[in-house]
């Protein structure tokens, strides 16, 4: 067949352990690779900056091959079926409630025009649906789950990156990524994003193997101290794709198990976990996973929420770590787990007020960790 294939890419922007990416290569048809950005889905803050250099990146790597739009992502999505006469889209799964709605409701539409829908495992170890208790209900408890998913290991093999690809001829007007007006200019509040990472696929290799190199076996014991610069820094690679976590986890799991490795994978088990959870409670982002949280008769005091986001409660390892947050658009761990407990239990602010602040400030910004 010589009809296009469209790739819509969302959080996995990169070559290596692409699924959907490598599956429409193999049947050497042509190619159109397409980012949507959609105002109703798009990121935070903090979050659009690494996005633009991401996209960069990545167009970078596939010789500018990448096709920007902005809009509704449906609209979209069939206009450029109907400009190229595609015959077929896939696509890497995503597990949050409302991204799992609205793909459902996508792929229906463009099945009933007569395209092709394939979907494929995203950014999991293992299929949430596939995971569960003898009774066949969801884990609530992080230790039994952790049991049950080391009894699949190992997971699936990585999938390499594609050779050469075949690329649709039709002409596809794309839009510039400076017209998007991710990244801020006056003021330029990410200015210490610049100096701390470098989005990207290649970054987020290299900072794996500087993570093997110069942290991993100390991980155990390291990545409680918040002074040190003791954990992978792998998170905001992670979380827009650019790395897999079917890829860390082969490469870390490959080495001698030790304190440090054991450590990190546990860590990776933590963040399947967080994601297989809001799949299976679609509520938790926003209600009480205790229902008797309801009714907390929580605090709106406006100038507490202030002190707390610029790092100015007058608590030294809050202000240090909402600091660094503000400054670099990420937090270590564990001031993470303070600020937020500081924030609930101390001011007894509502927790989704510091949920929604941590979505808009972190480069790294993931629902199901938050």
């Amino acid at each position: 067949m010589t009809t296009p294939v469209v790739v819509l890419l969302r959080r996995d922007l990169r070559l290596d352990d692409n699924p959907a990416l490598a599956f429409a290569t193999t049947a050497a048809r042509p190619l159109v690779l397409l980012y949507v950005l959609d105002p109703a889905t798009a990121p935070g803050s903090a979050a659009r900056w690494w996005l633009h250099h991401s996209l960069t990146a990545f167009n970078r790597s596939i010789g500018g091959r990448l096709v920007l739009r902005r809009g509704d992502e449906t609209a979209v999505v069939e206009h450029v079926v109907r400009e190229v006469g595609a015959g077929a889209v896939h696509w890497n799964r995503r597990y949050e409630p409302s991204a799992v709605a609205h793909d459902k409701a996508l792929k229906s539409k463009l099945t009933a025009s007569g395209i092709e829908v394939v979907s494929h495992p995203g950014g999991l170890l293992a299929e949430p649906w596939t995971i569960a208790t003898a009774l066949g209900t969801p884990f609530k408890v992080f230790t039994p789950f952790f049991a049950a998913l080391m009894s699949r290991a190992p997971f699936a093999k990585v999938i390499p990156s594609p050779g050469a690809m075949r690329w649709c001829e039709s002409p596809l007007a794309s839009e510039s990524l400076k017209d998007w007006y991710l990244v801020p200019k006056k003021p330029n509040w990410a200015a210490g994003f610049e100096t701390a990472w470098v989005p990207g696929e290649e970054s987020a290799r290299r900072a794996l193997l500087d993570f093997i190199d110069e942290a991993m076996e100390p991980y155990a014991s390291s990545r409680d101290r918040p002074d040190k610069r003791g954990t992978s820094r792998l998170s905001p690679h992670l979380a827009f794709g650019e790395i897999s976590a079917r890829r860390l986890w082969n490469t870390i799991a490959a080495h001698r198990p030790g304190a440090g490795r054991d450590g990190f994978l546990r860590q990776l088990v933590w963040r399947e976990f967080s994601a297989h959870l809001l799949f299976h409670f679609p509520d938790l982002a926003s209600r009480p996973f205790r229902q008797a949280f309801e009714r907390f008769p929580w605090s709106t005091n406006a100038e507490h929420v202030r002190a707390w986001q610029r790092g100015r409660t007058g608590y030294p390892i809050v202000d240090a770590g909402m600091r660094e947050l503000w400054t670099t658009g990420w937090m270590h761990n564990r001031v993470r787990m303070i600020a937020a407990s500081f924030l609930t239990k101390h001011l007894r602010i509502d927790w989704r007020v510091g949920a929604a602040w941590f979505l808009d400030t972190l480069v790294d910004a993931d629902l199901a960790n938050n």
